[in-house]
């Protein structure tokens, strides 16, 4: 069984809820052991729309994902492990919060 050695959420925003994005990602970077990464107010790698990326250790899980389940303010919340393999990660061991939406895996392809 791979190790997970940490976790991304990536909480999805658009124009008129990118505020609420930031105060959601910023309040998780205060209270928690969180890396808040930038507000990307566009489309990057496999994700379908603007997005900001929490990082954070495995032992931060119990922590982290439930205050994200209370406090997400009806934005999409999409999370994953780490374990290297990415394609999995995002495809097969992912946790939706709100709407679940099509990833762009082919970034991912092997070929």
């Amino acid at each position: 069984m791979p190790e997970i050695t940490g976790y991304h959420a990536h909480i999805y925003f658009d124009a008129d809820t990118q505020d609420t994005a930031r105060q959601v990602c910023e309040e998780a970077a205060r209270l928690f052991p969180v890396q808040m990464g930038r507000m990307h107010a566009r489309k990057v790698g496999p994700h379908p729309r603007w997005s900001c990326q929490l990082a954070f250790a495995a032992d931060a899980f119990d922590r982290v994902i439930p205050w994200l389940m209370l406090n997400r303010q009806g934005l999409t919340v999409f999370t994953h492990p780490e374990t290297g393999d990415h394609l999995a990660d995002h495809r097969d061991r992912a946790i939706w919060m709100g709407e679940t939406l099509e990833l762009d895996l082919s970034i991912f392809d092997k070929s």
